[in-house]
C-alpha cells in the first residue's frame, strides 16, 4: 500500500550484474521482463544491452571497464592538482592586494597627519 502512495518511485538502471545476467539468459523471467521494460522505455539501457554484446566476452569487457577506469582516474586527478596550483597563485595575489592597500592607508595616514602637524 505504501507503493501506491510513493508516485515518485522509480527504478533505477539495471546494474551490471543484471544486464551481465540477462545477456548470459541466466535471470529469471521476472528480472527479463522488467529489464526488457527498461529497455523499451530508455534507449540508454537499450544501447547499453546493445554494446555488452557486442563484446561477447567477458575478460574483455572486464579489461575495457578496468582501462577506462584508469583514464578516468588520470584525468580527473590531473584537473585537481590543476584547480589546487591555480587557488595557490590565486591566493599569492590576493595577499599581495591586501599588502598594498594597508601600504596605501598607512601612507594616506602619515600624509595626512603630517599634513595637519605643519599647521
Amino acid at each position: 500500500m505504501s507503493d501506491l502512495r510513493d508516485i515518485w518511485q522509480q527504478e533505477g538502471p539495471p546494474s551490471d550484474e543484471d544486464l551481465l545476467k540477462y545477456l548470459r539468459g541466466k535471470s529469471n523471467p521476472e528480472e527479463q521482463h522488467a529489464l526488457e521494460r527498461q529497455m523499451a522505455d530508455s534507449s540508454f539501457v537499450n544501447d547499453a544491452v546493445e554494446g555488452l554484446e557486442a563484446f561477447g566476452d567477458d575478460a574483455k569487457l572486464q579489461q575495457y571497464a578496468a582501462q577506462l577506469n584508469r583514464d578516468l582516474k588520470k584525468q580527473t586527478s590531473k584537473k585537481r592538482q590543476r584547480k589546487r596550483s591555480r587557488g595557490i597563485r590565486d591566493q599569492q595575489w590576493t595577499i599581495v592586494a591586501i599588502s598594498v592597500i594597508l601600504l596605501l592607508c598607512l601612507l594616506a595616514f602619515w600624509v595626512i597627519r603630517h599634513y595637519h602637524s605643519l599647521r
